[in-house]
């Protein structure tokens, strides 16, 4: 029989119960504080799993639809035509960007406010001003709960070391207590603490990679989108330039 074999059923304090080292058993005798430290710690990792596959299915939904609209918008349709086809409420952050420009050059147009010079200018200064408060819009919608990965990275492992640091104060006040410095009543305080521990790595890990990946993601869906209003722009002013 092996070392851990031994502690596993080693009597504690001279009591005729053995030590439970499973994951419950390690839980369900660790102190209150570590429970709820383990607790926290779980439904952080949770949540962050919850997050990233949310992030990765709208990215991917969103790639494909910027890519869609992109395609069309480049394939000749007039921007009359696809506007009327997109309509007031977009479903994507690009075709948003599209319909904002577009609704505030209808306006401005319909009411002559680009008869000048110095009018055009005023309403390409709007224009981009109205599509760039649109891509802060969208882009905030889709950065939310991305923090949290980031918090849970950055602050999980310092909360499972907590519970490790308690579990072990436990572990040095039994022994005090008992008098007693065998393995058998070491042990279980020791295993509880590391598996705070262990738990806080287990969220910190994932959530900091997920972060780290996905903030990559979502930094060039932000650059796209800016490409394309900076295109818009350019053909709206030389549009304005053929009407003079």
């Amino acid at each position: 029989m092996d070392a851990f074999a031994q502690v596993a059923g080693a009597p504690l304090g001279g009591g005729t119960g053995t030590i439970d080292m499973s994951v419950y058993g390690l839980f369900m005798q660790a102190d209150w504080v570590v429970k709820a430290i383990m607790i926290l710690l779980l439904m952080a990792s949770f949540w962050s799993w919850a997050i990233i596959f949310e992030k990765v299915l709208r990215l991917r939904s969103l790639k494909r639809s910027a890519q869609s609209f992109e395609d069309t918008f480049w394939s000749g349709v007039s921007l009359e035509d696809l506007y009327d086809r997109v309509g007031a409420k977009p479903d994507d952050p690009m075709s948003s960007i599209f319909s904002a420009a577009m609704r505030e050059w209808r306006r401005s147009v319909s009411k002559g406010l680009a008869s000048s010079a110095t009018a055009r200018a005023a309403l390409r200064q709007r224009i981009e001003q109205v599509m760039s408060v649109t891509i802060q819009r969208e882009m905030e919608a889709i950065e939310k709960r991305l923090g949290f990965l980031a918090t849970v990275g950055a602050n999980a492992t310092f909360v499972g070391l907590f519970g490790t640091v308690w579990g072990i104060m436990n572990s040095f006040s039994h022994i005090a207590q008992s008098k007693n410095t065998s393995l058998a009543v070491v042990a279980p305080g020791i295993s509880e603490a590391l598996f705070a521990t262990a738990i806080g790595l287990v969220a910190a890990i994932p959530a900091a990679g997920a972060y780290n990946i996905l903030s990559g993601q979502v930094s060039r869906y932000a650059q796209q989108l800016e490409a394309f209003a900076g295109e818009f722009i350019t053909i709206l002013s030389r549009q304005l330039e053929e009407q003079v």
